[in-house]
């Protein structure tokens, strides 16, 4: 399992590489086709991948995006791992895969020593919304707790899958308010069809899942999991400002390598990928899919997987929720 020596210990050596690195290494001929895998089905994370891809035209002639989904989004990991370290086969995925996964899972066939982190390229926050199913007077968190303690057989929420960590955040509401929070899981944005039929009672999900529906008044936004107010939806408070600082959070969404490629490799992608985030492209794009840039440098991307596994590691335990095979 990962702990936070073993990533300063990787960062560093990625570094001191790249330090080392000859001409003859930067020499090296960029991959004719590269391929970047994701592991679900077309949404958010396939979007993103390609909006970055279509600026990367300076790493290789031809990239390809690849849908790998099954299992929880780990065949595509799986698959990356086993590939070339040449820099010809990346993954683009939620930072979950390598910081919340170890610990949610008891046997996985990778472990986040198998990966070097490149770069992050954008994060999101969670929102937490309601539907048809909780009355219209419910407008606010505190509202909706107290509807859940008054209705307990209707508090229900759904998320993309069971063992994620939406899943995770709504079950802290839950035990940090004091009611029972029924967990529902659906596949890609099945919960947010749900909620708009009145199916089940909120949903905690990506921001651009259910925007649309929010600006529309469809459905009616409680909170934001991230550090401030999204400005996406200015309007609606972050967790912090609803009283409950536990529950902040924001999904990073980054590429990967296989550990083995060469640092002169992955400063190559990683220079690609921060040349794709300035275009106005790319901005415009991601404006678009409610999610914010966010590249952070590879050796604070190894630092924040670290603290993030060890802050999940503590979540899970404390939820007693046990790892599945």
């Amino acid at each position: 399992m990962i702990t936070r020596r073993d990533i300063l210990i990787a960062s560093a050596a990625v570094a001191l590489s790249a330090a080392f690195r000859t001409p003859q290494a930067l020499g090296q001929p960029l991959p004719k086709t590269a391929h970047i895998l994701t592991g679900f089905t077309p949404g958010l994370q396939d979007a993103l991948a390609r909006l970055v891809a279509g600026q990367m035209n300076d790493y290789a002639k031809t990239i390809v995006v690849e849908t790998r989904p099954g299992a929880g989004g780990r065949i595509a990991v799986e698959a990356v791992k086993s590939a070339d370290p040449d820099g010809s086969v990346m993954l683009f995925a939620p930072l979950g895969f390598m910081m919340f996964f170890p610990h949610v899972y008891k046997t996985l066939r990778y472990d986040p020593r198998d990966f070097t982190p490149v770069s992050t390229v954008a994060s999101t926050p969670t929102l937490v919304t309601v539907g048809p199913k909780v009355p219209a007077e419910v407008k606010t968190l505190a509202d909706f707790v107290g509807w859940c303690r008054a209705n307990p057989k209707l508090a229900t929420f759904g998320t993309p899958g069971a063992g994620t960590t939406l899943h995770f955040l709504g079950t802290m509401l839950g035990r940090s308010a004091g009611f029972d929070f029924l967990h529902v899981p659906y596949q890609g944005n099945g919960a947010i069809q749900d909620l708009m039929k009145g199916v089940i009672a909120a949903a905690v999900m990506p921001i651009g899942s259910a925007l649309g529906l929010v600006q529309s008044g469809d459905l009616r936004a409680l909170a934001t999991t991230g550090p401030r107010r999204s400005p996406f939806v200015p309007a609606v408070p972050t967790v912090r400002e609803a009283g409950y600082p536990s529950l902040e959070d924001l999904t990073w969404f980054a590429f990967f390598v296989p550990a083995t490629t060469p640092a002169p490799v992955v400063d190559r992608l990683n220079e690609a990928i921060q040349a794709a985030l300035r275009t106005d492209e790319v901005r415009v794009g991601m404006a678009k899919l409610a999610v914010e840039p966010d590249a952070r440098a590879m050796g604070d991307f190894a630092r924040l997987i670290a603290s993030e596994s060890e802050r999940w590691k503590a979540i899970v335990l404390a939820t007693g929720f046990v790892p599945t095979d």
